[in-house]
């Protein structure tokens, strides 16, 4: 996925490093086009075999762990990820940061500080975490589609109580 995405990246004239470490911390994607960065994080929903009773809250706090760290170290912050999986994305993190209230920015930090605590996230660094876009890469085609955060949480969320399933 990340030579894919590093191939969309190069064709639209970004200068492109994978596998990229900043502050000690390896990014998939580090891209630069003119005075502008971005990094690009992919999210393939595997969940090791230590988290199989705990898979929704484990991804859940891998991704907006992942959009916390790395979204301060780059103009711009995306999401890659395959087609067939919808990522749970946390609310909170859908919404530019000045919308955020102190109560979501703390149970971010209580989120990823259950699974990432070296070094745990700062509250400061939840409050200014903003994701730009995601990328759903086709391996199979080798095509990548940009789409609007807002636009992707719409057309992937869905609420399990309002499903019939008697009828399904």
């Amino acid at each position: 996925m990340e030579l894919v995405c590093a191939k969309y990246l190069i064709k639209r004239g970004f200068r492109v490093e994978v596998e990229y470490t900043l502050n000690g911390v390896s990014c998939d994607i580090y891209a630069i086009k003119g005075l502008g960065t971005l990094i690009v994080e992919v999210e393939t929903g595997f969940v090791p075999p230590e988290h199989a009773l705990d898979p929704q809250r484990y991804l859940r706090a891998r991704i907006a762990s992942k959009i916390i760290r790395y979204s301060s170290y780059a103009n711009k912050f995306c999401l890659a990820t395959p087609p067939h999986y919808i990522m749970p994305i946390p609310r909170a993190l859908l919404k530019p940061p000045r919308y955020r209230t102190e109560v979501e920015i703390k149970a971010l930090k209580r989120l990823c500080d259950l699974y990432y605590k070296n070094p745990p996230v700062t509250l400061e660094e939840v409050r200014n975490a903003r994701l730009h876009s995601i990328y759903v890469v086709d391996v199979d085609e080798a095509s990548v589609v940009e789409v609007d955060v807002e636009v992707y949480a719409e057309r992937g969320l869905w609420d399990i109580s309002t499903l019939d399933v008697e009828n399904l």
